[in-house]
């Protein structure tokens, strides 16, 4: 008989907690919405506002990459330049822009035009940095590794004139060891090319004839500058 009142007791008790419990669930809902109705016209009031931040973070956001974008005038030479070659060579733009970045560095290091040096490039492979002629030539300006060994040793070696970084530096240090010693960038040409004797100094030639082009892209970018 105890044992049926202690049963009671405690139903009736659990009852009471479960109809407690569903009336805070339901006061918490009622004080959601009133929050959610009172709250609701100053959120609205807010939007235009936090969209207004938003346009403001945008804007200030594209104001360093816009400012970043103008470019230099030896920027813009290098980008004409650039263009030309990945177009008439069908070479891929990305690669050319760091062989064109490559020959203007080592041009004002060695005072060789860098013009001339994507000249020899073109003629020598056709801007492919991993050339190799049946002679042992390598690389974009095609350097004979067993004759400019001591250019090579503390850049990594005959292998690394397949990196077209060190290709390039060593290219341009050996036109202007040429160009000091003929005093003649034509000779200076025909002795990069191991061709001295040749009938009309034809490599030299077809050098020239590729740098004048470059050096029409050189005037326009120019001018655009001045304009």
């Amino acid at each position: 008989m105890n044992g049926a009142r202690v049963l009671q007791r405690v139903a009736r008790r659990s009852l009471a907690t479960l109809h407690t419990g569903l009336a805070l669930i339901g006061l918490a809902a009622v004080c959601a919405g009133l929050v959610v109705a009172l709250d609701g016209d100053a959120v609205r009031r807010a939007l235009p506002l936090l969209t207004a931040d938003a346009s403001s973070v945008s804007v200030v956001a594209e104001g360093p990459i816009a400012s970043g974008a103008v470019e230099t005038p030896v920027e813009r030479e290098q980008r004409a330049v650039t263009d030309y070659i990945a177009r008439r060579y069908r070479v891929s733009e990305a690669a050319v822009s760091g062989y064109v970045a490559a020959a203007y560095r080592a041009g004002e290091q060695y005072s060789v035009d860098p013009l001339l040096i994507l000249a020899v490039m073109a003629v020598e492979s056709r801007y492919n940095p991993v050339a190799e002629s049946g002679v042992g030539a390598k690389g974009l300006m095609q350097v004979m590794p067993q004759f400019h060994a001591e250019k090579l040793a503390g850049r990594g070696g005959e292998e690394a004139l397949l990196e077209p970084e060190v290709n390039i530096e060593v290219g341009a240090q050996i036109l202007r060891e040429y160009q000091r010693r003929f005093r003649d960038t034509e000779m200076a040409l025909q002795m990069y090319a191991g061709a001295v004797d040749e009938p009309n100094s034809q490599y030299a030639s077809k050098v020239f004839a590729e740098k004048a082009r470059l050096e029409v892209l050189r005037q326009k970018a120019r001018k655009q500058q001045s304009a």
